[in-house]
């Protein structure tokens, strides 16, 4: 006889906030809600941690007043997801979300070794069905900058995408859509 067949459960933003406030979940645990799923961050090994900030620096200084450099924070892209990227970029001041987090970042980078595959398949699918125009991957295993651009949004016959996916060497320069006249040296975010 075969594995008996296993029944997962889908949880909505809803729940997962309910979940957090009755403790059954705590605001410092290492997961986040993903089309439904709950789950586990990778863990902030030292160039994780250190390129992280490299970005947020990066970011704050391409960005500067009327933006809000949000590291490791969450957003409610939709009913099914609440997702807290390595660093992502708002309009606004960190007050103007005072209800709820922010829903449209203009930027979501995420920074990756092991969750690598994760972060292009799941989070891009992710990224690109809530229509995140620029979706960065910090790519320490290849040490490459991937930019993720042009969602094509859910459709009937395939998965959400970014069509046009491009990867940057560490001498290579980028400027976020959002911020066309800033220049982002790769090798600046890069441990």
């Amino acid at each position: 006889m075969g594995e008996p067949a296993i029944r997962t459960r889908r949880w909505t933003r809803q729940e997962y906030d309910r979940l957090i406030e009755l403790g059954v979940l705590h605001e410092d645990e290492p997961v986040e809600l993903l089309d439904g799923r709950l789950v586990v961050r990778e863990p902030q090994r030292t160039p994780h941690a250190v390129a992280t900030q490299l970005v947020e620096e990066a970011l704050r200084a391409a960005f500067g007043t009327g933006w809000s450099v949000r590291v490791q924070l969450p957003l409610a892209l939709d009913a099914d997801s609440e997702p807290e990227p390595d660093v992502a970029v708002v309009q606004g001041a960190p007050r103007d979300h005072l209800r709820e987090h922010p829903s449209a970042p203009v930027l979501v980078v995420e920074v990756a070794h092991d969750s690598l595959r994760a972060d292009r398949i799941l989070k891009g699918r992710l990224y690109a069905r809530a229509a995140v125009p620029d979706y960065w991957i910090v790519n320490l295993v290849d040490r490459v900058l991937e930019v993720h651009r042009d969602p094509t949004g859910p459709t009937f016959k395939s998965r959400p995408a970014y069509a046009d996916v491009r990867s940057y060497a560490p001498s290579d320069a980028v400027a976020p859509l959002a911020a066309p006249g800033a220049r982002i040296v790769v090798a600046d975010l890069l441990p």
